[in-house]
């Protein structure tokens, strides 16, 4: 079991932003030892990897917090329960956050070439400038 600080420091998501997270219900509250100390699990740490995942993707706390909602989906499955309700929203919410992330990179790689023909002029220029002074 790690405490808030060791599981902050494994995963990179601040010990304040755990705090905030249990706070809004997307990571479920740790167990708690005998002084109140939140104590993290391997399963927790997995977890808490995973949201930071879905953050780094750009993806919403919103839609990741109803992206997570359900639980387990493996879990579920073992437990006999239906998933395709589940499954079916996290396909709805990964699709259109593709779709956003396919429109971010068409502009980025837009920006990439404009720097790049900018740079190709200054390189240009600066060649020139050389072989005008010698």
């Amino acid at each position: 079991m790690l405490t808030i600080g060791q599981v902050a420091e494994l995963t990179g998501v601040s010990s304040y932003t755990l705090r905030y997270y249990e706070k809004i219900g997307l990571l479920p509250p740790p167990k708690r030892n005998s002084g109140g100390i939140r104590e993290y699990s391997d399963l927790d740490i997995r977890f808490v990897h995973f949201l930071n995942s879905l953050k780094k993707t750009g993806m919403s706390l919103e839609d990741i917090t109803e992206f997570v909602k359900d639980g387990c989906i493996v879990e579920k499955m073992s437990e006999g329960q239906d998933v395709h309700p589940s499954i079916e929203k996290r396909i709805e919410i990964l699709t259109k956050h593709l779709e956003r992330m396919e429109a971010q990179r068409k502009e980025l790689e837009q920006i990439i070439s404009l720097a790049q023909e900018k740079l190709s002029v200054y390189h240009e220029i600066l060649a020139s400038n050389t072989e005008d002074s010698k």
